[in-house]
């Protein structure tokens, strides 16, 4: 396994992910009951903007960056970059800000996870790659909450699941080095997840490259029995070349309510802000349900 998010740490695709994570965390803190949080996939859990690999591509320039400056932004955006704000200036003396107001620290969403939960609440993640691994246990070693462990997230998920809590989110979010394999893979973990814990709430994220390898993942969602299913798209480029990234999407099974309006607002400011290329749209969908 190649992969390193270390070099697309902030890149659109983690706005995204990681306004609607918190956007679902939040959600569950509403109740006052404990919830665990589940990641199959969780890589470092926080990465320097100022290092080699996120220089190399830059990345985050075309992504976080652009969305610093936003006036007004809606309530799941303005969330996330008080977030990423506040952890800066917790992270960074003074002097290490820089002055242009970009932020250095961004999160993976072990880190953003860990910060919105309380103390009652649980993580286990899941990460497979020894070094990514050792440096997540290093970032969490000192949070009891927190389970680290260096094992494939989706054998965990089928012993993780229920958790004691019977509230709480699985983010599934895979780096796809197996391409249309990894889609029936997530299928496959999800049916026998949500068997086991159908009141669970999941989030799936999955890249866009060719719309016909998505078709068949949507349709195996539409006719597996599971009763709530949300997914919103963020198209950069048409989705018409399997040579790049053109986008990404999230898949929600069992969002909080009302949840679908929230993205109606924060999805057009994305495009807006984010999107370079003719073509470029946003996409909100209930695939199941509502």
């Amino acid at each position: 396994m190649n992969y390193r998010h270390a070099f697309h740490a902030g890149n659109f695709a983690d706005v995204l992910k990681h306004t609607v994570l918190l956007g679902l965390l939040d959600a569950l803190k509403a109740k006052s009951t404990p919830f665990c949080y589940i990641d199959t996939h969780a890589g470092a859990g926080c990465y320097d903007l100022r290092d080699e690999e996120a220089n190399k591509t830059g990345e985050h320039l075309a992504g976080v960056q652009r969305l610093l400056a936003v006036k007004n932004p809606p309530a799941l955006l303005q969330r996330y970059l008080d977030e990423l704000l506040a952890l800066n200036r917790e992270k960074m003396s003074e002097d290490e800000m820089p002055a242009d107001g970009a932020i250095s620290i961004y999160p993976g969403s072990p880190l953003l996870a860990s910060r919105c939960m309380r103390e009652g609440d649980r993580a286990q993640l899941c990460e497979l790659q020894t070094d990514e691994a050792h440096k997540l246990r290093q970032l969490m070693r000192n949070d009891p909450r927190i389970a680290v462990h260096q094992r494939d997230g989706y054998e965990a998920l089928k012993a993780f699941v229920p958790p004691k809590e019977r509230r709480g989110l699985v983010l599934i979010d895979p780096p796809f080095e197996a391409q249309d394999d990894e889609f029936r893979i997530i299928e496959s973990a999800l049916a026998n997840a949500h068997a086991r814990w159908p009141t669970g709430m999941y989030a799936v994220w999955y890249p866009i490259k060719l719309r016909q390898q998505i078709m068949p993942f949507q349709r195996w969602f539409k006719s597996c029995g599971i009763r709530k299913v949300l997914v919103t798209e963020l198209l950069l480029q048409p989705d018409t070349s399997p040579l790049r990234l053109n986008g990404c999407g999230m898949l929600l099974i069992n969002p909080p309510w009302q949840f679908d309006r929230q993205l109606e607002q924060l999805m057009p400011v994305l495009l807006r802000e984010l999107a370079t290329a003719a073509g470029s749209s946003w996409s909100l969908e209930w695939l199941v349900g509502e």
